[in-house]
């Protein structure tokens, strides 16, 4: 059974017979628009955010290499992924803002050609300076299209089919991760870095092409007013706190100038808030979305998710290359795992999502995580990879069921006129959540390792980032002897100088590993704590009306102050 009953071409004759029949055919019914295309729509958003997301690991695989390629210090050389994100972090609040006053076809096409052109340029960049500019741009692009894009399938695709097509489009969030460190991986080990950045060209064109063609381009009824104060306060407040996370780590978390970014980064978002409740009539985001308890709910969720799933996957690559000696295609491929699971459960989570509703789901897919982490947690130095693969299948089944599953019930508690502004304020308070928990799961692994084994693993980064090749894992070098595991300026010291390197080398791993399984604890508590607030999210054994049920009588107030 088709539907609909007859194609666009039998539907433009029918009205070109009316009007020969009817001179005054209703204006209104001559100017009707093509229905959309949902299938296309969907092809289409997945290949746009799939080039963005791909990139965000696909350049951390080549950044030994970059810095090595334009001979900068390591603390230049860092710009080149801190800008990236904070650009996508101060650009993405003002998203939806921009998608409702030029039209969200035409800002995320614009945020995909930005990200097009910026990827152009790093590939071609001469300088280091240069190269940090054009990520920049990149990241501009990508925060305007990333919430954008998900925010059209809501317009697209029917209230009973929402799930399903944000079941899909969740494959693309968990392959892209997984596949960038292999592709990054070949390009850097055949010497063609430049092509991590051209591999997005081809993407792109295809993504916006089939954007211009397929995607319908909605503008709300009445145009939003500039919010300059908005701006300028999200800007300095969003921006803030994610340079203050993104060196806090290396700058300590009570050093003045993390202690001063947070301080102006709390200060400016308070100050923020305060100006879109009570200040502007039409603010950039409209914070009264959380109003709606089941908005408020499952973003809550998707918070706690983060630290769950976003800070765990964070620590794996760190296991797999620094503890265990692999290389970063190694490891990328290792980690496939994670994207294989997901890749099973993601369309499964959608269609149950719009019979049952998110509770079961995203319950089932936190106490997957739970056990997970649980077993993640009690891994050793040694640590059979075949068994570590076997763990990351399983955290991508959970990972299927629990993250986008959030993220759908969020934005399906929203009117659709305001699905802009809500997956604009989810993405970019996320994002800030995301950052701050990779910076605390980093310091947890660096509070466990004595001052002399934290030189040690500056000169071993030194020296790797100056041109050697040699592999090395503080734990487990393959193809090494357990014994004579020792970094390769120590292989030829004499026995007894050798003897206390390898001491030095034992003492790092045993260190180091007492410091990620504290860090794989702090995720599991997090898990836990996601599956209790899963209980809460609307769906069987309860009642579940879909996305008129999950919107209810609520709607936020659109507008601020008078």
């Amino acid at each position: 059974m088709c539907n609909p009953c007859f194609s666009v071409t039998e539907a433009g004759i029918i009205v070109w017979g009316l009007k020969k029949m009817n001179p005054n055919f209703p204006a209104q019914a001559q100017n009707t628009p093509p229905p959309i295309d949902k299938w296309k729509v969907l092809i289409s958003v997945m290949f746009g955010i799939f080039m963005i997301i791909i990139d965000s690991t696909v350049v951390n695989v080549a950044f030994q290499t970059l810095r090595r390629e334009f001979g900068g210090t390591l603390a230049d050389s860092q710009w080149v992924l801190s800008i990236y994100v904070l650009a996508l972090g101060i650009t993405t609040p003002i998203s939806g803002f921009l998608g409702d006053r030029f039209g969200t076809k035409t800002m995320y096409l614009l945020g995909l050609s930005m990200f097009l052109i910026g990827s152009f340029a790093c590939g071609l960049a001469p300088s280091l300076p240069f190269l940090i500019a054009a990520r920049a741009f990149q990241g501009i692009g990508g925060g305007l299209a990333q919430p954008l894009g998900p925010a059209m399938l809501y317009r697209a695709f029917p209230m009973n089919e929402i799930g399903k097509a944000l079941g899909i489009f969740g494959i693309s969030l968990s392959v892209g991760p997984a596949l960038g460190p292999i592709l990054g991986g070949l390009l850097v080990d055949a010497n063609l870095w430049r092509y991590i950045f051209f591999i997005n060209i081809p993407i792109g064109i295809v993504g916006i092409a089939m954007g211009m063609r397929y995607l319908p381009n909605v503008k709300t009824p009445k145009v939003p007013k500039f919010d300059p104060l908005g701006l300028g306060l999200s800007i300095i407040g969003f921006g803030s706190m994610l340079y203050a996370a993104t060196t806090a780590e290396a700058n300590g978390w009570t050093s003045g100038p993390t202690l001063a970014y947070f301080g102006i980064g709390l200060v400016a978002l308070t100050a923020f808030a305060i100006v879109e409740l009570f200040v502007v009539k039409e603010p950039m985001l409209n914070l009264r979305m959380f109003a709606i308890r089941n908005y408020t709910n499952a973003t809550f969720v998707g918070y706690i998710a983060t630290v769950a799933l976003f800070g765990a996957e964070f620590l794996m690559p760190i296991y797999l290359q620094a503890f265990r000696g692999r290389t970063a295609l190694e490891a990328g491929t290792i980690l496939l795992a994670v994207a294989a699971g997901s890749i099973i459960t993601n369309p499964i989570a959608g269609r149950l999502y719009d019979k049952i509703g998110p509770r079961l789901i995203v319950a089932t897919g936190f106490a997957l995580l739970m056990f997970n982490t649980y077993q993640l947690a009690q891994i050793g130095p040694l640590t059979p990879i075949n068994t570590i693969m076997g763990l990351l299948f399983i955290r991508g089944l959970g990972v299927g069921l629990a993250l986008q599953t959030t993220f759908t019930t969020a934005l399906g508690s929203v009117p659709r006129a305001e699905v802009t502004r809500g997956s604009s304020l989810q993405n970019s308070t996320r994002f800030v959540v995301q950052a701050v928990a990779v910076a605390a799961l980093a310091t947890v692994i660096s509070s466990n390792i004595s001052p002399e084994v934290r030189n040690q693993r500056t000169q071993t980064r030194e020296v790797a980032s100056n041109g050697s090749s040699e592999r090395f894992g503080i734990c487990e070098t393959p193809g090494v002897a357990n014994e004579d595991n020792v970094p390769a300026a120590a292989a030829n010291l004499p026995a007894p100088a050798k003897a206390q390197a390898r001491a030095a080398v034992q003492k790092a791993c045993d260190e180091n590993i007492v410091g990620f399984e504290a860090a794989y604890r702090i995720t599991f508590f997090a898990s836990i704590a996601a599956l209790l607030a899963a209980l809460f999210l609307p769906g069987w054994p309860g009642k579940w009306d879909g996305r008129a049920g999950l919107q209810g009588a609520t709607r936020p107030v659109v507008g601020g102050g008078h």
